[in-house]
């Protein structure tokens, strides 16, 4: 009679690993390099946490010091009353009607165009990219000017016209850039060049304008808050409700780009595509907020690269890129009416803040590399 037997299991081998509950099979210990990298990115991830909370906080400061304080100053809870739609006197026109518009106004417009800037820096791999720096600016403002001197039209129609210049020559300089295979480098160039020529033609306009149109067109070119109404705000809020969630949502893609094309499509990303949807939605934020505000200077150009230093290397700047671009905004514009004997629009101050940040980003570009 045979007795089946069964073979007693094994001891476990000294220093072997111990095999995981309930599946049996070995789980090695993580090795350091994995650890470091899990670790690199946890850390990025409280950096990046930190610093939005912080620069939320910052925001809303200045939004709180934008309704506040003036030359009639008004009690938080004054401000409150009026955001609730209770009437106070002397605050309901002051704050509801002219620092309200303008602090939100201000804030929109700065977020937008962190946003356009950061993202075509990132696509791009060069910090000089930003859509004010490669022409997209310069033909919202050739055709606001035009529109103002020539055409006589309204605020209202200033603004489309502006919103389709800015449109019609982002696609001029992809196309013209997109011959033969498509180019970074030769996107700036042909961006810069096409700036030239659209600047070239604004001093024409303006050179031939009368004296009241010329201050219309000047006080739109410097980049103001001053017109700030819900009027001009509506087309500029609708645009960032629709695309900022958008382009947050392919934030993935645009990380992925920056390794370049061949290692994008390798890990699945349809470059072109995405390329596409990103300029589309970069340029539409930077043209609505040009429309309603003018095209302030170098807020674009400043967001990223800011963003960029404060959150560390490999973090996502979608966010942080906006929220810096909204304080830069608030702070020069609170600045420009406050800060001096004579008030100053808001591009004025960030003209003056941006054009030695471009000369150190030239020299930084030009000795470690171009990416941010």
């Amino acid at each position: 009679m045979s007795r089946s037997m069964t073979a007693p299991a094994a001891p476990p081998v000294p220093g072997s690993p111990a095999s995981s509950p309930g599946t049996g099979a070995p789980s090695a210990p993580a090795s350091p390099v994995v650890r470091d990298v899990v670790e690199g990115r946890l850390a990025r991830r409280r950096r990046r946490r930190i610093l939005t909370i912080l620069l939320v906080v910052a925001v809303a400061a200045m939004l709180a010091a934008s309704l506040m304080l003036g030359r009639t100053v008004y009690g938080p809870l004054d401000v409150l009353r009026v955001i609730a739609g209770e009437p106070v006197s002397g605050a309901s026109f002051t704050v509801g009607e002219l620092r309200l518009p303008r602090a939100v106004l201000g804030a929109l417009a700065g977020s937008a165009f962190g946003i356009a800037g950061v993202t075509t820096q990132t696509m791009l791999r060069n910090p000089l990219a930003s859509p004010d720096v490669i022409g997209i600016s310069s033909g919202a403002s050739a055709a606001a000017v035009i529109g103002i001197v020539i055409l006589s039209m309204d605020e209202g129609a200033v603004s489309l016209l502006a919103l389709g210049g800015a449109l019609a020559t982002a696609l001029t300089i992809y196309l013209l850039a997109h011959r033969g295979g498509f180019a970074g480098t030769r996107l700036i160039l042909i961006g810069i060049g096409v700036a030239a020529m659209l600047n070239s033609v604004v001093s024409y306009v303006l050179s031939r304008a009368a004296a009241w149109d010329l201050q219309t067109a000047m006080q739109w070119l410097t980049g103001s808050l001053n017109n700030a109404s819900w009027q001009t705000i509506a087309p500029l809020a609708a645009a960032w409700i629709v695309l900022v969630p958008v382009m947050i949502a392919r934030e993935d893609s645009l990380d992925v780009l920056r390794l370049g094309d061949d290692s994008a499509t390798a890990l699945g990303v349809r470059v072109g595509a995405t390329r596409v949807l990103l300029i589309v939605g970069a340029v539409a934020l930077l043209a609505f907020a040009t429309a309603a505000s003018g095209p302030i200077a170098f807020v674009a150009f400043m967001s990223g690269p800011i963003a960029a230093r404060l959150a560390g290397p490999g973090s996502r700047l979608l966010v942080p890129s906006a929220l810096v671009g909204a304080l830069l905004v608030l702070v020069s514009d609170f600045a420009g009416q406050f800060a001096f004997d004579t008030r100053y629009p808001v591009g004025v101050i960030t003209g003056v803040l941006g054009a030695p940040y471009l000369v150190f980003l030239l020299i930084r570009t030009n000795r470690a590399g171009g990416s941010l």
